[in-house]
């Protein structure tokens, strides 16, 4: 570097450049795996009243980059619980006539108006935005 103009053949600096980013790419790949652990883990913590089911069918699948990562609620009924059914659906949208259905695991008919939204998912994604959030202002990112 001669008056704070680099030159080509800088090799230290070009060097230090690299070491820096490289750096910068391993603690924001840090904060992408712990944001998406902390999502999974309070998802899980969060989730309604079932045998296991649900909390286990919550997973986290990480891009070969490391720079996103996916977090998937693999029981089908999710959705359903958080969002609600029926009258009780979330934006309103549900069916708004009662229904019947055979339950196996009750062995009888159920009368239902549809379930109250029961939020475990976005809850916790909301959480997780703020810890995503302080730890990339940490990095300057």
């Amino acid at each position: 570097m001669r008056n704070g103009v680099v030159q080509r053949g800088d090799k230290g600096l070009m060097r230090a450049i690299n070491k820096f980013e490289k750096g910068i790419a391993r603690e924001v790949k840090r904060v992408i795996r712990e944001t998406a652990e902390l999502i999974a883990t309070q998802a899980k913590a969060d989730a309604p009243f079932d045998e296991g089911n649900l909390r286990r069918s919550i997973d986290v699948e990480y891009s070969a980059t490391g720079y996103s990562a996916k977090i998937t609620v693999g029981a089908e009924y999710g959705i359903y619980l958080e969002f609600g059914t029926g009258i009780y659906a979330v934006k309103g949208n549900g069916r708004k006539t009662p229904w019947v259905y055979w339950s196996p695991k009750l062995g009888r008919w159920v009368y239902t108006r549809g379930i109250k939204a029961q939020p475990y998912f976005f809850p916790a994604v909301d959480r997780a935005k703020r810890h995503f959030a302080n730890e990339m202002n940490k990095l300057g990112v």
